[in-house]
């Protein structure tokens, strides 16, 4: 477990995500933030799919890639953000279910370069199906 620098960083993950158009777009709510772990959830809707009616894996991806972000940004120093310059998804199953919930959690913090842990879960009920899973290398820049 990691200790967040800054006790106040939830609030202002929470007020970057509000501004961030395509998480408001594709419909995408934040959900838990905790020192080096968040995550996000897609609700299922036609603007969400490819042909055959599952979560496009673009969308799958690009939901892993902001809950990795933050996830990492909860373990910087105030007036930190986060960019990604790698990102590698393997995709598992179909993405079928109510919702998508993406889980960045990280692996290892560090002044300049943070690696982090992706997972993307469908939810559908009761039923969870992890659907992919990557890792990400993002970097702090000042904000």
């Amino acid at each position: 477990m990691f200790e967040s620098s800054h006790p106040d960083r939830a609030r202002q993950i929470t007020a970057s995500f509000d501004r961030q158009g395509l998480m408001h777009t594709l419909g995408a709510r934040l959900g838990s933030v905790e020192s080096g772990e968040v995550h996000i959830h897609l609700p299922m809707s036609p603007a969400v799919t490819q042909q055959h009616g599952m979560f496009h894996g673009g969308v799958t991806t690009t939901v892993a890639d902001s809950a990795g972000g933050y996830a990492a940004l909860t373990l910087l120093d105030d007036g930190s953000e986060v960019l990604t310059v790698e990102l590698k998804v393997n995709f598992l199953a179909p993405a079928r279910g109510e919702e998508l919930e993406a889980v960045g959690s990280v692996i290892k913090s560090g002044r300049t370069l943070s690696v982090c842990r992706l997972e993307v879960y469908a939810r559908d009920g009761d039923r969870s199906t992890l659907v992919a899973v990557g890792q990400q290398t993002v970097i702090r820049v000042d904000a």
